[in-house]
């Protein structure tokens, strides 16, 4: 069977994602090289950092194209925190830097009460604005999951909204379109459901 590659761009929570992967018994493997894809029949993108910073190392280690083409060609894959980000347009975390264009929208920066902390960080509830979203199978609503986060995603498109939080505004915290679901939130650190929801991506890529 082919195994779940986990993006290595030189931004990313890798040994998290590994580790939570190897508790469940999903044959993982770090990806460095696009042509590692070959080997694979899902693929995660994590990342932890800036938005241009993120997307400079991914055009430096060629995987802009490969993750378009992966998406495109209709094979399963999830991104985490700064890789939900990169699916889209821009953000304003780096202005003039292009995403992947996956989704059309923008990342905005968190303009709240200053009573609430910029960076969020901790547990945060998410409730499911897609029930039918199989990444979400045994999970409950409002589940709670770990944020560490500055920018959220604002998607033009509704309909790709899988999951909301409230942190002073209500915000998109996870997408889902097709084969692709992403979430700001961090599964891997997230406990038990954190782990189903890798269990879930597990029996989608099978």
């Amino acid at each position: 069977m082919s195994k779940i590659g986990i993006i290595d761009y030189g931004m990313g929570n890798l040994g998290s994602v590994t580790n939570a992967c190897k508790f469940l018994e999903l044959d993982a493997q770090i990806v460095t090289v696009p042509k590692q894809f070959d080997d694979c029949r899902a693929i995660i993108l994590p990342g932890v950092g800036a938005f241009g910073d993120c997307m400079a190392h991914l055009v430096e280690h060629n995987f802009v194209d490969a993750i378009r083409g992966w998406i495109d060609s209709g094979k399963p894959f999830m991104g985490i925190c700064l890789g939900l980000q990169a699916l889209f347009q821009s953000s304003e975390e780096s202005p003039g830097v292009e995403g992947l264009g996956i989704f059309e929208g923008t990342v905005k920066r968190f303009d709240i009460a200053p009573e609430l902390k910029v960076p969020q960080i901790g547990w945060n509830a998410v409730t499911q604005a897609l029930p039918d979203c199989p990444m979400f199978n045994g999970i409950d609503d409002r589940a709670y999951f770990y944020f560490v986060h500055s920018f959220y995603v604002a998607p033009d498109e509704a309909s790709i909204v899988a999951g909301q939080t409230n942190y002073g505004i209500e915000y998109c915290s996870a997408v889902w379109k097709d084969n692709v679901f992403a979430a700001q939130f961090h599964p891997e650190k997230s406990q038990a459901a954190g782990l189903q929801m890798f269990r879930n991506f597990g029996a989608q890529s099978c």
